[in-house]
């Protein structure tokens, strides 16, 4: 018997007592072991699994995802002759970033001093050229008619978006499937099938068989406390993937922080902001969210002393990230949105209220947001301004397409909830249009029996790793400021290193006893995926901007970097790397 076996047989009690509260914790999780249950390493299923169902469903668009971007996926396919059928892993306006979202940017071309074209300019010199300035234009375009029919639907009426969110899509009689986790896409010969997953709350496998698929699942990041994206783990992103679609924008990085008072509750530290209404916000570009403060930290250490600011307003460090001129100083932080749509934020990078916003005050804690990419700017590669991917017949919008609206930093407060609902709407009406004349596609026996196999997989292994113990494990990997935030390449090729054992050694052994820990492990397994794409992009990326820091590499190359840089399977089904330069759509 050798020691791992006889850890095993021992009691978590005894084997606490031996071996002493923090020290058990640490030797526990060095067996794989999980506290909470000792036996996790032998799989004892609480689930029929011969009892599991399959159901099928046909449709001609199938919409991924129920937040902003996906309501208007779902109307405007729906509007322009599709039938359309919404399928989510959480519930309509309740789950994923639109929750969260306060405020939205409205552009009224009667009424604003700053023209189009100038609004376009001056995001891309805040962006450092790094934005598509294709979707730029398209939000300032479409943002104000979003914004009318949300009020229309009564979404400024109520802190909660779903009776707003359900009045058009109860009107047309769109059928919502939720509370299932989509795991697979389904393509034959480049051409989107359909796609599979299962439901959460019973032992149900789904098929959809699709003539297209707009994906509106959101980003993701990898569980991190202190910000709400703890159910969003780049699902979408990592179903294309494995399909083939492009993948791009993995390198940046979302600098929220979280509160050290409260670290790991999102309301203590949110719930003024959520509670009130949302408000349109105006044209205000800036430079936030990017790591000033991560790098500020990294060189003097962490703050110990709330200073009375909000956390981004704070002295610019010697060295570290260059901002573009006029946006030399930080601008505060790009919320709260206004509560009423008559108390409007000040225009210039230097606008703002004074106080502390909430979530925004007190001690800062790194990470909150640890393994997103600034808003819009990762997902899949749009192959044109409608979002459809490499892949004919898939499209996204919203956070899952990689569309570079803003580029790789923040620059309009707003922007974010418009970009979704405006890509959202694009995207429904051109996969409505595609697929008019086209027939349904077929999903044969084969594949099925092969997806279901591999959906629930986990839920068959005899023995194997806990997905709380893995995803703690790449969390603890991945989330340190001097990983993820202020990077150089010997530690990004080390955190490469263990992040490849997750995927080759531990990701296989992932196991489930319930259709709650099938959802965990399915998701761990696509933040395994975007921590690869976030290391190998940062790697790659040999220069500084927006929110990509390398302290090998801290300056800005106009000459070798005025790019975007995509990843996809290559034809041995390894990860590759590719430049997409910026005034060009992908081969």
């Amino acid at each position: 018997m050798n020691h791992v076996d006889k850890v095993t047989n021992l009691s978590r009690r005894h084997f606490m007592s031996v071996a002493g509260g923090a020290a058990g914790l640490a030797a526990l999780s060095a067996f794989g072991l999980s506290a909470a249950r000792v036996e996790s390493s032998p799989n004892i299923s609480t689930i029929d699994i011969d009892a599991i169902k399959s159901k099928n469903t046909d449709t001609d668009v199938l919409v991924v995802g129920s937040g902003m971007a996906g309501l208007f996926a779902a109307v405007k396919a729906h509007d322009a002759g599709a039938r359309v059928v919404m399928v989510s892993k959480g519930r309509l306006g309740t789950s994923g970033q639109t929750p969260f979202a306060r405020g939205i940017f409205a552009y009224d071309h009667q009424k604003e001093k700053m023209s189009i074209d100038q609004f376009v300019a001056g995001v891309s010199h805040s962006a450092i050229g790094t934005n598509n300035p294709v979707f730029t234009r398209q939000l300032a375009a479409h943002s104000l008619d979003r914004v009318n029919e949300l009020r229309e639907w009564g979404f400024f009426d109520s802190p909660l978006y779903h009776n707003s969110f359900s009045k058009p899509i109860v009107e047309r009689e769109i059928p919502i499937i939720e509370r299932v986790m989509l795991t697979h896409l389904i393509e034959k010969n480049g051409r989107i099938n359909g796609a599979a997953g299962f439901s959460l709350d019973e032992g149900t496998i789904h098929f959809f068989s699709a003539k297209s698929v707009i994906l509106c699942t959101g980003a993701g990041g990898f569980k991190p406390n202190g910000f709400p994206i703890c159910d969003l783990t780049h699902d979408g992103t990592t179903m294309a993937y494995k399909i083939g679609a492009k993948v791009t924008g993995k390198e940046w990085n979302d600098g929220h922080p979280s509160n050290r008072k409260n670290p790991a509750s999102v309301f203590s530290q949110w719930g003024g902001m959520l509670e009130r209404p949302p408000g349109t916000t105006e044209i205000s570009i800036r430079h936030d969210l990017g790591v000033d403060l991560n790098y500020g930290v990294y060189k003097n250490g962490p703050q110990t002393k709330e200073s009375g600011r909000p956390m981004f307003i704070q002295e610019k460090v010697a060295g570290g990230p260059y901002r573009p001129e006029g946006f030399d100083k930080p601008a505060g932080p790009p919320g709260p949105p206004p509560g009423q749509d008559n108390d409007r934020r000040p225009p210039g990078p230097g606008g703002g209220k004074s106080g502390k916003p909430p979530g925004m005050g007190g001690v800062p804690s790194g990470g909150a947001s640890a393994g997103m990419s600034i808003h819009k700017a990762e997902g899949l590669v749009p192959i044109n301004a409608s979002g459809e991917s490499n892949i004919q017949g898939l499209y996204a919008a919203g956070d899952a397409l990689g569309s570079h609206m803003a580029g790789g930093i923040y620059t309009q407060i707003g922007s974010s909830l418009a970009g979704s609902a405006v890509q959202g709407a694009i995207a429904g009406e051109a996969a409505a249009s595609a697929v008019r004349d086209m027939g349904l596609p077929l999903i044969s026996t084969a594949k099925r029996r092969q997806v279901e196999a591999e959906i629930i997989a986990p839920l068959k292994r005899e023995r194997g790793y806990s997905p709380a113990w893995v995803t703690q494990t790449l969390q603890s990997t991945m989330i340190p400021n001097f990983v993820l935030y202020v990077k150089k390449e010997r530690l990004l090729t080390a955190a490469l290193a263990y992040i490849e054992e997750l995927r080759d050694s531990h990701q296989p052994m992932l196991i489930a006893s319930d259709m709650h820990e099938l959802r965990l492990a399915h998701e761990t397994e696509s933040m395994i995926l975007n921590a690869e794409m976030k290391l190998r992009a940062s790697i790659m990326r040999k220069e500084s901007r927006c929110s990509h820091y390398r302290l090998d590499y801290p300056d800005v190359d106009r000459k070798e970097w005025d790019c975007w840089i995509n990843l996809f399977k290559d034809s041995d089904g390894n990860m590759a790397l590719e430049k997409q330069f910026f005034d060009q759509w992908p081969s």
